[in-house]
């Protein structure tokens, strides 16, 4: 490992950290040296993965059950992690969902969740664990946005509106935080076929996302790996208040 991307000796929490793109980082700072906490609200999931993670990297991997869509459970969750692996240095707020509905169609309460869940929380948990970072002089804070937070089509109307929320959620808490030695930044993953998309997108909304990016074809989670452990490592060390688009040049054609 370069020593510029080498976590030995750091701790990572990743929220939403079972599968998918959660897991895929959780895997990437481990293989970094890192120690890895996962947490998602299906404990069956969690034990595999954490299970999985250990056996490749041979690192400690934690996790617990946590529903991200309640507030009360991010103090609980921060201690809980700060008790069984003594600090936190890096955060990834990867937990959130979406419920496809147009603005008409929206009901208050969907809203509230998606809200509560994509935006709330990522605040929540940051505002736990920054006390310790900043004890240290060292920290770095991942927030998982999406190109639906740059653009967004029918129906993403929570979704979108959550995921450019964090892009200046970000933007704030570098400045917040950037004197204390922690940096804070968004990744927005463009078409990766985890469960999220699979569940609400037909076969032919799947092969149209494909055919808009550069590279022809949906992102595989390992490849967002690569991006997590820069912002995550020293290699990422100037790099803060700003957003990384991980999304196979999705963006890059309009026409």
């Amino acid at each position: 490992m370069h020593p510029l991307f080498d976590l030995t000796g750091r701790v990572a929490l990743v929220t939403g950290g079972s599968k998918g793109l959660g897991k895929a980082m959780a895997l990437g700072f481990a293989e970094a040296g890192a120690r890895v906490f996962l947490c998602s609200r299906h404990a069956d999931e969690l034990a595999a993965a954490a299970a999985e993670i250990q056996t490749q990297t041979g690192t400690e991997v934690g996790w617990t059950t946590a529903d991200m869509s309640r507030r009360e459970e991010c103090p609980r969750l921060a201690q809980h992690v700060l008790d069984r692996m003594g600090r936190v240095d890096i955060l990834v707020n990867n937990a959130g969902s979406n419920i496809p509905q147009t603005i008409d169609q929206i009901t208050d309460a969907d809203w509230d969740r998606i809200v509560e869940l994509n935006l709330s929380s990522c605040m929540a948990l940051t505002r736990a664990l920054v006390p310790q970072m900043q004890a240290r002089r060292w920290g770095r804070v991942i927030h998982i946005s999406s190109i639906m937070g740059l653009a967004s089509k029918s129906g993403r109307n929570a979704y979108s509106a959550t995921k450019s929320a964090l892009l200046g959620l970000a933007r704030a808490s570098a400045l917040d935080l950037g004197r204390s030695g922690i940096t804070v930044n968004c990744l927005a993953p463009g078409p990766f076929l985890t469960d999220l998309p699979a569940s609400v997108l037909t076969s032919a909304e799947q092969q149209a996302f494909a055919d808009r990016t550069a590279v022809g074809r949906w992102g595989q989670p390992r490849e967002l790996a690569g991006p997590a452990l820069l912002l995550a490592s020293e290699a990422g060390s100037y790099i803060t208040g700003t957003c990384l688009v991980v999304d196979g040049g999705t963006l890059a054609g309009t026409f």
